[in-house]
């Protein structure tokens, strides 16, 4: 403990000179001034996700009509190349993060992936255009498949949209949230409503694409609904360019995987030191001069203590300073955040698994139940447009009733982790109920008296208030609780929990068909639901649903909340 502690004074100061560098780079590079301009740039960010949302739903929403109607691939085939395609396009924001927190910064990743979007919606809208870039019609029921050709033009643009996406999600909303002051009390409101309207602007693009958008693809021409999305991405980076003075930006801290690695590497290499009692022997920053730009330092926690072995200073760490051996608090810090925010984040993907019905399981017992209103068929896949625009009310009930409430009442608004834990039981009651309407369908079956599928329209109400306060929550929470140079990472943490989700889903149903089905049995999610038990998975998923709940709550009452210093 001598040789650690024997060089501390001395040390301290020469930490400016020891670790100035890595920390000069991270906070805020404020480039506008005054209120107005602080305002427009939420606005204008806004704005920039509607027009996106527009031209990515506008390509990818009926991409199962294009392929078969068009390029006349067969249904395996669609769905291998979808899934495929899908699964990249959530995989990518992970990518975008790493760059954009390690080097690019956000504007520069949004930025060069709105080029990127746009030369893969160009290429898209050719595609569609020229004929001699698509196969011929279909002559009876002849069909000739796209060739190699048209193929490479077609999904070199759908991959090229893949990656734009992935580079836009994980930055966007980093971006927005930068644009507040996290030391303002009003700031800090302010930026609570943004991540409300910042999902409301999502799924405004998303309902006007999956409507309009589609109409003109499957009624007038496929060239011109894929120029539209095209057009609504130029618009999006004008007004992008035009809003580039008004943004805050921060500068990249350096590689958040890097920062990981180290903490990892000198406290395995100090694993056999003893741990100070006193946290001011471990090694940190605080040379007031090295940060003109209110750079955020974190206070010492006592949760995992072995990871503050990389912190203990040794008299070699004197003589030539190397960060894989010696490490600041703040660097440990921001990687325990990181673990952290593991456990809340495991939750998120089981909540995904019960979420990922709408698009499935309630589907498919739409299709078993009268779709026929008067003369006109309802869809079964439609009843999510009416999801969506429960989300939007939803959306602006919280921030202009429900958040009022709360704080009239609780004096504060709802915490994070108080949404994202309502949001967590209502999707509990939200399957609970497609379960009993499920029961009902049946004996309405058995009766010769099918029910609306109108009756489905309550549980799709449910998921969107389920939705509202969970994700919106969950953006907000891991963005809040993220380290400051690892904000766009975490932010393409939390959207990974829906990918996961929707994986894991897949897994579990494919399961529990092969559990439940046997000769005498057509197991529980048969072709024909009439003779299965889709009640049984509902009311599984509940109970599933109800211990993820359990589990949630236990990780929120002990979850440390991250404490940050501001240097001046």
């Amino acid at each position: 403990m001598e040789e650690q502690v024997g060089h501390h004074v001395a040390l301290m100061d020469h930490q400016s000179l020891l670790h100035g560098t890595r920390n000069t780079q991270e906070g805020l590079d404020v480039k506008q001034s005054g209120n107005t301009e602080i305002k427009r740039g939420p606005s204008i960010i806004l704005g920039f996700l509607f027009l996106e949302s527009l031209g990515f739903y506008g390509m990818s929403t009926n991409l199962v009509i294009y392929l078969s109607s068009i390029l006349h691939e067969t249904n395996a085939s669609i769905a291998m190349n979808i899934t495929t395609w899908t699964g990249t396009s959530y995989f990518t924001p992970f990518l975008g993060a790493l760059i954009a927190d390690s080097y690019s910064g956000s504007y520069k990743m949004i930025l060069f992936s709105s080029l990127l979007y746009l030369i893969g919606m160009g290429t898209i809208t050719l595609s569609a255009s020229i004929p001699y870039f698509k196969p011929p019609p279909c002559e009876g029921n002849l069909c000739p498949p796209a060739n190699n050709v048209e193929k490479l033009i077609f999904y070199s643009g759908l991959y090229l949209i893949a990656f734009a996406s992935g580079g836009i999600k994980s930055s966007l909303l980093p971006l927005g949230a930068d644009q507040f002051d996290e030391d303002n009390p009003t700031e800090v409101q302010k930026k609570g409503s943004f991540f409300n309207y910042f999902y409301f602007c999502m799924n405004a693009g998303a309902l006007v694409s999956s409507t309009v958008i589609v109409w003109i693809q499957q009624n007038i021409d496929w060239g011109i609904g894929f120029g539209i999305s095209t057009l609504c991405m130029f618009l999006a980076l004008t007004c992008f360019l035009i809003g580039t003075s008004t943004f805050r930006l921060r500068e990249p801290g350096g590689s958040p995987l890097k920062n990981v690695f180290q903490v990892l590497v000198a406290s395995f290499q100090k694993r056999k030191l003893k741990v100070p009692s006193d946290n001011i022997f471990l090694y940190e920053v605080e040379d007031n001069n090295l940060n003109p730009r209110r750079i955020h330092r974190l206070d010492h926690t006592d949760e995992f203590r072995c990871l503050d072995k990389a912190a203990i200073v040794l008299n070699s760490d004197m003589k030539e300073v190397d960060s894989w051996s010696l490490c600041t608090v703040t660097q440990v810090e921001e990687f325990k955040a990181l673990l952290r925010l593991l456990p809340i984040w495991v939750t998120g993907i089981i909540y995904s698994v019960t979420y990922a019905q709408m698009y499935t399981t309630f589907v498919e017992q739409g299709k078993a139940m009268e779709t026929r209103l008067g003369s006109f068929s309802i869809p079964p896949a439609s009843l999510y447009a009416f999801e969506v625009l429960s989300v939007m009310l939803w959306v602006l009930l919280y921030d202009t009733v429900i958040a009022t409430i709360a704080r009239r009442y609780l004096g504060h608004g709802l915490t994070q982790l108080q949404r994202m834990g309502i949001g967590h039981l209502c999707i509990i009651v939200a399957i609970a109920a497609a379960a009993i309407l499920e029961m009902k369908r049946k004996e309405s079956v058995n009766k010769g008296e099918p029910i609306s599928i109108l009756r489905q329209l309550p549980q799709f109400f449910l998921m969107a208030c389920s939705e509202v306060f969970t994700y919106i929550g969950q953006l907000e929470f891991f963005y809040d609780q993220a380290p400051d140079s690892m904000k766009s990472m975490s932010t393409a943490l939390s959207l990974l929990t829906i990918s996961l989700g929707n994986y894991l889903s897949s897994v579990i149903v494919s399961l529990i068909a092969l559990v439940t089905t046997s000769r005498d049995s057509a197991g529980w999610i048969p072709d024909d639901l009439n003779n299965g038990h889709l009640d049984y998975f509902f009311w599984w998923l509940a109970g599933f649903s109800f211990l993820n709940f359990m589990a949630y709550i236990s990780f929120a009452k002990r979850f440390t909340v991250l404490k940050r210093r501001v240097f001046v």
